[in-house]
């Protein structure tokens, strides 16, 4: 079975610490996610197993012929061929192998060497190129590059025609043709919309060999592993279960950790306010050089909370009021080349209240559509009225590089946030990921990813009632799009959004617009109830405009304009065909009775893996108390005590594996439903 191993591996940059000791063996089977706040070492981890970066100490073993395949955060470029071309680099061992054995067959009929020898050679060369799926290159290749969003007419285009996102896909494209035994992804889903990450998604899922993934997408963690280790101050620590799973276990752990903290700080604070307040004065100064040493001891074990654990929430400030009525667009159509048409006579109508995302694939005319509504673009045919009161902040991935001077972001944020949120500035800076000094630099030297960030702190400060966000969860750690995340579920006014980040959709949106070439629809309810419309549709269920134009879930109707959106329009391919017939009463009563008793069923088995959770969090916690018992001298040195905690970690533990147990079933029974 192909392996990759570390044991007992360290690693420093200077005089700091990056791998202290850590172990970990990823084989076939493995689903692993590496987690940790930014500046961990996650990507050094990740390259020291790729064999990029030689450890200090330790080893790492590898297993023979095992085939490793390593993407790593941004950087590649591919040019001077097509795409295909490129593609088929990746299967550059095939063409080796082909090689070797075209020189058996030479020596075969020469009767050169050990025929035995080359006989036995010739056919593990012949099985390693049938499994390695050489023989299917071509189809292999299509299949990948057409799933992570690739059409069939970018296979034929020069490579350097693509942008940096797409070439990334490229790079991760070529490391799955490969087949590898071990797959290790560094932020694969950045460049990815939401159609290739769930394709990705599937594809890892049925992947057989061991993959170590890092990513900040928690859905698409928690639909692809089942085991997490976190790198936290050089060490190692691996949690089982999906990401949530994780976070939940390791909350509990992080309570007892921040009461031990608290403690701590406390006395350090003393110690320090004595050596202060003596230290110059010569009949206390034994007494104070004696706290210095406490406090220095003290200082060499300090607790540090990890910060992508770290709780910080903040509020907007008030939206201010407006009508019932935020936005009509009519007959939005709008075209780049004349020819076109990437919007075609759409209606919306925006209500008060309403978090509305806009779906589709790429070029369907998302980001178009935000910038109209935001008054960015005018060009276009139709018209959009804005209600009474409305005041309206936009933010973008191109705004956001408008930023420049040379005030520091720390300057820039107080200089904007309002009176109350002044004390707060540095832990919402913190939540977005600017540090330490960070805080200190300017707008002028800051990169893409950090201005798109400080562009949106800059936009969360200010008092709108409508916010229009493209991408806002981009260059965001998950910690960070919690804290974005809970104060837009708190926000008094209107969000309209475009987002590739599915958890995040799922929380946030209560009505989705559909953007498709041609035509458009919107759907009443979450992104939810959106995917199981459009999985029922799939499998060829039918469902009548009636359905479809219910309320949308606030005792509100649509608008005559929005419900005929929800028909094809002339241009769609569905356009003259017959209307669906409305169901019976009778077949939409039992459809909505046989709908709720689901309902119950699954927050029934929602509460019995929540439940099942909380147990193993308390179980974990209460067996970590007992294993710091152990190794307390006055416990440890006492047979008769260290003989009881022993017998309770033994119970705890069997209670875990029980526990665990109970938690797969019930987890795999809610992911049936």
């Amino acid at each position: 079975m192909a392996f990759v191993q570390f044991s007992k591996v360290s690693l420093s940059f200077g005089d700091r610490d990056i791998l202290k000791n850590v172990s970990v063996n990823l084989q076939a089977g493995s689903k692993a996610a590496l987690t940790g706040a930014n500046g961990t070492g996650k990507s050094t981890l990740i390259k020291v197993m790729a064999g990029l970066i030689q450890p200090d100490d330790g080893n790492r073993a590898v297993s023979k012929d095992a085939r490793i395949a390593y993407l790593p955060q941004s950087g590649l470029t591919h040019h001077g061929c097509t795409l295909r071309e490129e593609a088929d680099k990746a299967f550059s061992f095939g063409y080796e192998l082909q090689e070797e054995l075209e020189k058996i067959g030479d020596d075969l009929k020469e009767g050169k060497g050990n025929q035995k020898a080359l006989l036995e050679r010739h056919d593990a060369i012949l099985t390693e190129l049938e499994n390695s799926g050489f023989n299917r290159r071509k189809a292999t290749a299509e299949q990948i590059l057409i799933g992570l969003g690739f059409s069939h007419d970018d296979l034929e285009k020069k490579c350097e025609e693509f942008s940096g996102g797409w070439q990334m896909r490229i790079a991760l494209a070529k490391n799955l043709m490969v087949n590898p035994d071990i797959l290790l992804l560094d932020e694969p889903t950045n460049y990815l919309d939401i159609e290739a990450r769930e394709w990705l998604e599937k594809f890892l899922n049925n992947f057989s060999g061991g993959f170590l993934l890092v990513s900040h997408d928690r859905y698409f963690l928690d639909h692809t592993i089942n085991e997490v280790y976190e790198l936290f101050n050089g060490d190692l620590h691996r949690y089982s279960g999906n990401f949530t799973h994780y976070e939940k276990v390791r909350e509990v752990e992080l309570e007892t950790l921040i009461n031990e903290y608290e403690k701590q700080q406390e006395e350090i604070k003393h110690l320090q306010e004595f050596i202060d307040r003596f230290g110059a004065k010569a009949t206390k100064a034994a007494q104070a050089q004696e706290r210095q040493k406490m406090l220095d001891k003290i200082l060499e074990h300090e607790i540090v909370i990890p910060e992508n654990l770290k709780k910080i929430h903040f509020k907007f400030p008030p939206a201010p009021h407006s009508g019932r009525l935020v936005a009509t667009l009519e007959k939005i159509t709008k075209s780049y080349d004349g020819v076109h048409k990437v919007l075609d006579n759409l209606d919306l109508l925006l209500e008060n209240g309403d978090r509305l995302v806009v779906a589709g694939h790429n070029g369907a005319g998302k980001s178009t559509l935000l910038r109209i509504l935001a008054g960015v673009d005018s060009d276009f045919e139709g018209s959009v009225k804005l209600g009474s009161g409305v005041s309206i902040g936009y933010f973008s991935q191109d705004n956001a590089e408008t930023l420049k001077g040379s005030a520091s972001i720390l300057e820039t944020i107080e200089a904007e946030a309002p009176l109350e949120l002044i004390p707060k500035v540095r832990d919402m800076l913190g939540a977005f990921l600017f540090r330490g000094d960070d805080v200190f630099k300017s707008l002028d030297v800051l990169s893409g990813g950090e201005k798109s960030r400080v562009a949106l702190l800059r936009l969360l400060l200010k008092p709108v009632n409508l916010l229009i966000l493209d991408e806002p969860t981009n260059h965001l750690d998950m910690h960070s799009k919690d804290v974005l995340l809970e104060a837009l579920k708190s926000f008094g006014g209107t969000v309209i959004f475009v987002s590739h980040d599915r958890g995040f959709i799922e929380e946030l949106s209560t009505r989705v617009l559909e953007l498709k070439p041609g035509h458009f629809r919107t759907f009443p309810g979450d992104y939810k109830y959106y995917m199981e419309r459009l999985e029922r549709e799939a499998n060829g269920e039918e469902i009548s405009n009636e359905q479809l134009a219910i309320s949308n879930g606030k005792g509100k109707s649509l608008s005559p304009g929005v419900q005929a959106s929800l028909s094809p329009t002339p241009h769609s391919p569905g356009a003259g065909a017959p209307s669906p017939q409305p169901e019976s009463k009778s077949d939409a009563r039992l459809s909505y009775e046989e709908k709720k008793r689901l309902e119950s069923e699954k927050r029934k088995a929602e509460k019995l893996v929540t439940q099942i959770e909380e147990e193993i969090s308390k179980a974990e916690s209460e067996k970590q108390k007992l294993e710091n018992e152990m190794a307390n001298p006055e416990v440890y040195s006492n047979g008769e005590k260290a003989k009881s905690v022993q017998t309770k970690i033994a119970e705890l533990s069997k209670k875990l594996g029980e526990l665990n147990e109970k938690w797969e079933e019930a987890a795999l029974k809610l992911e049936e439903m």
